[in-house]
Order: structure tokens, then C-alpha cells, then sequence
């Protein structure tokens, strides 16, 4: 397997194993993450053009569009064609935003910026990551490289993103890099205004030291941090970079039998953050032990 493959299949089990787990476990195996499907609308003007698990978000009004994540570098070729099957101009995208720079979500940057012509906007740590193709990676190394890419604006923590009736706010949440971005934004749902998060990432990588020699210093109390911020943001529209967070597959189906508030679900948003920090505790405290003399 090469370092490429090898660095795609642990991105594809830590997300499989996220919802039970922080460990990585051989025996599962690595899901489909970057199938094909249909785009489809999830609230007034906000719609999926993602894979089956590698998310991709479209924020449309008529002054231009939104688009948030890219995917592996093969992704890029189906968030383009979802748009096109929408009936939108990919070249309507005016920002491109992202939750962090690993190849499963930066990857597909480069081609996207290129076909639409927009203004990428990235945090520091991140932007610094994907203009180095994700090269110096402070876990995987030089092993997850995608083709670099230039962001135009930097982010900062609150900073608001606004294009035609929308408002994204920004929120560093450092630990699964060093700047992963959490957004927020309101969006009207089955006629109700609601409060959507979209999460960067809180999973812990297989090869992340937490304890003793941090893979970065300060790790562990970013996460702390972050958790912070996503145990108490409003949340009522769960999304992330992947579908495995919110459980898209099912909110998909459900959709499409005619629910349409399937993706409302402030239930699952704080289930998720509560299971997620009790994991990262556990995990913690089994590298601290370990890490003593």
C-alpha cells in the first residue's frame, strides 16, 4: 500500500470508529467513504454536494454561492457535477471555506478554486497546511499530500463570512489540527428559522499523543478548549466533515420519504459531543498512565 493509500485508510477507520470510540480498531473496515450521490437540498438555500461520508456544503442566494470543503482530490469532479445537477454555475461560487486541511477535505481544493474562480478563506495553521499540500503534517507527516493550494483570506476565531442572506461565524477548534474551523450560521428549515453547526472534526487520530511528547504542544488543551465551544454552541442543524458525525446516510433517507426537517436534530448534536468527550477523557487518561515512569 502507499503512503497515500495508507494515510486515506486511517482517515477512513478514525472516522468509521468516531461514533463508538477514539482507538482505532483493525477489525473494522474501511467504509466507502467518497461514493457517489445525489445532491439534495437540506433547508431553504443550503444544499449537499458531498459524497457518501466526505462532506461538501452549498450555501446559494443571488448574489453568488458558498462552498465549504473539498474533499479528496477526487472529490472535486463530483461536488462540480452536484452543483451542475442542481441547475447551479459551479462558476457562482464566490468563497470557498474549509473545516481543516487534511487531503480527505483540502484535496480537492486546488481544482475547485481553479474551475470556479472563488476566494478561499482558511484559518493560519490550516491555510499554512494546504499551501504545503499538507506536507509537515504534526501527525501523519509528509504521508497525506494533496495538490497544494493557496488560500486568499485568512480566518480568524468569530470572524463573520457573508455573501447575499448569509452569515457563517467562524470558530477555531483546534486539536484534530491545529486550525480546525467549526461554522455556525442560521438556516431556515420546513419554514423555521434554525441554528446550524457545522463540525470540523473532534476525532483523535490513531497516531495523536495526547500525553507526554503531545504531537503538538498543547494538544490535549485545545480539545478541552473546543469542547467547550461545541457542548455549548446552539445546535439544532448537525452537520460535519463527515457524514458518519450526523449520521447523513440515514437523515438522507429520511428526507426523501418526505421529512423535511429530517436534519433538525439537537438531540444528536448533543449526544454526540457528550459520547465524544467522555472518549476523548478515556483516551487521555489511558495516554497519561501509559506515559508515566
Amino acid at each position: 500500500m502507499t503512503k497515500m493509500g495508507e494515510a486515506m485508510r486511517l482517515f477512513q477507520l478514525a472516522a468509521a470508529v468516531a461514533a463508538f470510540s477514539f482507538a482505532i480498531s483493525p477489525a473494522i473496515a474501511a467504509p466507502h467513504d467518497n461514493d457517489p450521490v445525489p445532491p439534495f437540498k437540506i433547508g431553504e438555500g443550503l444544499y449537499y454536494v458531498g459524497a457518501s461520508d466526505i462532506t461538501s456544503f452549498l450555501f446559494v442566494s443571488k448574489a453568488g454561492m458558498i462552498l465549504i470543503d473539498g474533499g479528496y482530490e477526487s472529490t472535486a469532479p463530483q461536488i462540480l457535477a452536484n452543483i451542475r445537477t442542481l441547475g447551479f454555475d459551479p462558476h457562482r461560487v464566490k468563497v470557498l471555506l474549509s473545516t481543516h486541511g487534511h487531503l480527505d477535505h483540502a484535496g480537492g481544493l486546488a481544482q475547485l478554486k481553479r474551475e470556479t474562480g472563488a476566494e478561499l478563506y482558511a484559518s493560519a495553521e490550516d491555510g499554512a497546511l494546504m499551501d504545503r499540500g499538507g506536507k509537515a503534517d504534526f501527525g501523519l507527516g509528509d504521508a497525506a499530500a494533496y495538490p497544494p493550494v493557496t488560500p486568499d483570506r485568512g480566518v480568524v476565531d468569530g470572524q463573520k463570512i457573508s455573501l447575499g442572506g448569509w452569515t457563517l461565524t467562524a470558530h477555531l477548534t483546534p486539536g484534530h489540527t491545529r486550525g480546525c474551523t467549526t461554522w455556525t450560521f442560521p438556516v431556515t428549515v420546513a419554514g423555521q428559522v434554525r441554528q446550524g453547526l457545522l463540525l470540523c472534526s473532534n476525532s483523535v487520530l490513531p497516531m495523536y499523543r495526547l500525553a507526554g511528547k503531545e504531537s503538538y504542544p498543547g494538544i490535549a488543551a485545545d480539545y478541552e478548549k473546543s469542547y467547550g465551544f461545541w457542548r455549548s454552541a446552539p445546535c439544532e442543524v448537525f452537520l460535519g466533515s463527515h457524514g458518519i458525525f450526523f449520521n447523513l446516510t440515514a437523515k438522507r433517507q429520511a428526507l426523501a420519504a418526505g421529512k423535511a426537517d429530517a436534519f433538525v436534530d439537537p438531540e444528536g448534536c448533543r449526544a454526540w459531543f457528550d459520547k465524544g468527550y467522555a472518549a476523548f477523557h478515556a483516551e487521555l487518561a489511558r495516554q497519561q498512565a501509559a506515559a508515566k515512569p
